[in-house]
């Protein structure tokens, strides 16, 4: 396995990190603080390809593998983690469950808007009362002729509000029934569709979190993505990728702490010397580092085998405990290297402390990815 950047990963990476310095770092604090989601960052992010990154060229999108992919989210999320969310979700969710059920007349109606970001997509799986337990959903889609009726509510849904489109996953069948769900693409203003409270979150505040609500939603059964009954399975499958992305999201949330704790270990001096001279600041950059290798070498593994077409289900479950729980880890020694000044805003690695939570918690928490793993292995 090569561990090398290729060329492209080379060009997305260097194309990602100039983005972001000049349009992220400057504007992060203030998106932090008044928790906007800046949809017109993503229209420009859509310009350079970086919201269609897996779409064929032929919808309109970007053409490139999982290995660009990952390079792409660590860069973005390097700067700001909520922006490297934003960015994954609609990626990874939305846009790359109708790219991949979606038949050739969906593709067309929807991936060119979605991949060049004139639409931004949101993707509906969590409700109120199933997190984890997501196959014991309340919302209900039921026929009605050349319509599916949806009722319910889903939450934690990000782009729930500004999303034009979404993709969302709804009871047709039995409780608990694993192929009793369907998944349907619902645009923005269909009538009975609706965004409802969006949350005050502790991190990732300018990545959009709000509820969706369905009221008596009309769907067309041309919107269906694959057949009745194949939601859930579907979703699965497209959360098996979402964690390389979320992997890629961790990494680069802790790559940035380091960077940071790195550059002021340097520059910050006590006893008239560099606190990076110091044993007890040196070995926790090292820890760092260690940490963060071992969960990048992970990650490109589970991409490796997403290119391949290989199963990777444990790979990516993984990548993503791992990486999110080195990126909690990193961003707490990088506030204690900084001390009182890291627990200020004046610095950035209390935001990477305050985004890298989430981490370990979204696209199924870490004790959900034990499970997979556990499972993989006792088969």
């Amino acid at each position: 396995m090569n561990f090398e950047y290729g060329e492209n990963q080379k060009m997305v990476a260097d194309m990602c990190r100039d983005f972001a310095e000049r349009e992220i770092t400057p504007f992060r604090r203030e998106w932090d603080e008044t928790q906007e989601f800046p949809v017109p960052l993503f229209k420009k992010m859509g310009e350079l390809g970086l919201m269609g990154v897996l779409v064929p060229q032929e919808y309109g999108g970007a053409g490139f593998t999982y290995f660009e992919y990952v390079a792409a989210i660590v860069e973005i999320s390097k700067a700001d983690g909520a922006i490297g969310l934003s960015m994954a979700a609609h990626n990874s969710l939305c846009t790359n469950h109708i790219l991949t059920f979606g038949n050739e007349e969906q593709k067309k109606k929807w991936l060119p808007k979605l991949a060049t970001a004139e639409w931004i997509g949101a993707w509906g799986l969590t409700e109120p009362n199933t997190g984890s337990d997501a196959g014991n959903m309340k919302t209900v889609a039921k026929e009605d002729g050349d319509h599916y009726v949806l009722n319910g509510a889903k939450n934690f849904i990000t782009h729930g509000k500004s999303g034009n489109v979404a993709v969302v996953i709804a009871r047709t069948g039995e409780t608990g029934d694993s192929h009793g769900m369907t998944a349907f693409v619902i645009e923005k203003g269909t009538p009975g569709f609706k965004a409802g409270r969006k949350e005050d979150k502790l991190g990732m505040r300018a990545s959009e979190t709000t509820e969706l609500i369905f009221e008596d939603c009309r769907v067309p059964k041309e919107n269906i993505l694959g057949k009745v009954g194949e939601g859930f399975i579907q979703a699965m499958k497209i959360l098996d990728g979402g964690r390389i992305s979320i992997a890629a999201l961790s990494l680069g949330i802790a790559k940035g702490a380091l960077e940071a704790s790195i550059a002021y270990s340097k520059e910050r001096q006590q006893f008239n010397k560099p606190i990076s001279s110091f044993q007890g600041i040196a070995f926790k950059l090292a820890d760092m580092a260690t940490k963060i290798e071992a969960a990048e070498l992970l990650t490109y593994q589970a991409a490796a085998l997403k290119h391949a077409g290989k199963p990777m289900t444990k790979e990516s479950a993984m990548a993503k405990y791992m990486a999110s729980e080195v990126a909690v880890e990193v961003s707490t020694e990088a506030i204690q290297i900084f001390g009182g000044y890291g627990y200020t805003k004046d610095y950035p690695v209390e935001k990477h402390y305050r985004d890298s939570k989430l981490c370990t918690i979204g696209e199924g928490t870490s004790e959900i990815q034990k499970l997979v793993i556990s499972r993989a292995l006792l088969k």
